[in-house]
C-alpha cells in the first residue's frame, strides 16, 4: 500500500477522534456529574465515574420548580413555532425557487442578510412592542417572533430547485394548481430537508434561553430553559449535580427526536451540497 494513503488514512482518524472526544467529552461528563452526589463534584482530581449513583438528584431537580408547566410551555411553544414556520416558509420558498418576479433578488437577499442580526439587538423594540400589547407572558410573544425563518426559506428553496422542470410542466398540463404541485411534488421530493428543518427549528426552540427569559416574569410561561438555570442554587450554594440531572431532563426529546431523524439529516445536506 502507498504511504501516502497509509498516512492520510492515520491522519483522518486521528482528526475524526479527536472531533468525535472534543464533542463526546462534555456530554459524557454531564451525564456522570448528573448522577454523583455533590461531594463528588467538588473533588480534585475528578473521578470519571460515579462511586455510588445518585437517581434521586433527578427527583430533586424536579422538585425544585413546577416543571410539569415548564416542560407543558416548552412543547406548545416549539409546536406552535413549528407549524408557524411550515406555513410560512414552505410558500416562501416554493416562490423564490420556481417564480421570477420584479425584485426577487432583492427580497431574497434582504431575507437572508436578517440571517445577520442577532436576537440581542433586536429584543428591545420587540420587548416594548409587545409590552405596548399587553402580550408579554403570553405564548403569542414566544411565538410570532419565530413564526418565519431565513435559514429555512434558503434551505428548503435549494432543494426545490433541484426538482425538474419538465415535472412541474407535466403536472400543470395535468390541471395541477400551483397548491397542488406545491403540496404533491415539490414536498415528497424535499422530504429529508423539510424533516431536517423540522429538527432544526424544534432543536433551537427547544433549547432557546434568552428570548423566554426577556419576555416571560412568571413561572406559568416559563420554558424548559429558563426553569433548569434556575435550579442551580440548591442546599445553600451551586449544586452542579441537581443542575447537571436538570439539563438531562431538558436534552431528552432532542436526543429522541434526533435518533430518529438523523437519517434525514444526512441525506438533505448531502442532497443539498450536490447542487
Amino acid at each position: 500500500m502507498d504511504i501516502k494513503k497509509i498516512i492520510s488514512k492515520i491522519g483522518r482518524t486521528i482528526i475524526s477522534l479527536i472531533v468525535f472526544l472534543v464533542f463526546f467529552i462534555p456530554f459524557y461528563w454531564m451525564v456522570i456529574t448528573s448522577i454523583k452526589s455533590l461531594s463528588e463534584t467538588l473533588t480534585f482530581p475528578p473521578s470519571f465515574w460515579a462511586e455510588k449513583i445518585q437517581f434521586e438528584n433527578f427527583t430533586k431537580a424536579l422538585s425544585t420548580g413546577p416543571f410539569l408547566q415548564y416542560t407543558k410551555n416548552s412543547f406548545i411553544v416549539t409546536f406552535a413555532t413549528l407549524i408557524l414556520q411550515f406555513i410560512t416558509v414552505i410558500p416562501a420558498a416554493y416562490a423564490f425557487a420556481r417564480y421570477k418576479f420584479k425584485g426577487s433578488k432583492l427580497m431574497f437577499g434582504l431575507i437572508m442578510a436578517t440571517m445577520m442580526i442577532p436576537a440581542q439587538l433586536i429584543f428591545l423594540p420587540v420587548f416594548i412592542m409587545f409590552s405596548k400589547w399587553k402580550m408579554v407572558n403570553s405564548y403569542f410573544s414566544l411565538v410570532i417572533p419565530f413564526a418565519s425563518s431565513a435559514f429555512g426559506i434558503f434551505m428548503l428553496r435549494q432543494s426545490f430547485m433541484q426538482v425538474p422542470q419538465e415535472l412541474l410542466e407535466a403536472a400543470r398540463l395535468d390541471n395541477s394548481g400551483e397548491f397542488k404541485i406545491m403540496y404533491k411534488i415539490m414536498l415528497p421530493m424535499a422530504r429529508p430537508t423539510l424533516i431536517t428543518l423540522g429538527l432544526l427549528t424544534f432543536i433551537s426552540t427547544w433549547n432557546d434561553y434568552f428570548w423566554p427569559l426577556v419576555l416571560t416574569t412568571k413561572d406559568v410561561m416559563r420554558t424548559l430553559p429558563v426553569g433548569v438555570a434556575g435550579i442551580a442554587q440548591v442546599d445553600g450554594g451551586i449544586s452542579y449535580n441537581i443542575l447537571m440531572a436538570g439539563s438531562m431532563i431538558l436534552i431528552i426529546p432532542v436526543l429522541i427526536i434526533y435518533f430518529f431523524a438523523q437519517k434525514h439529516i444526512i441525506k438533505a445536506f448531502t442532497y443539498i451540497g450536490d447542487k
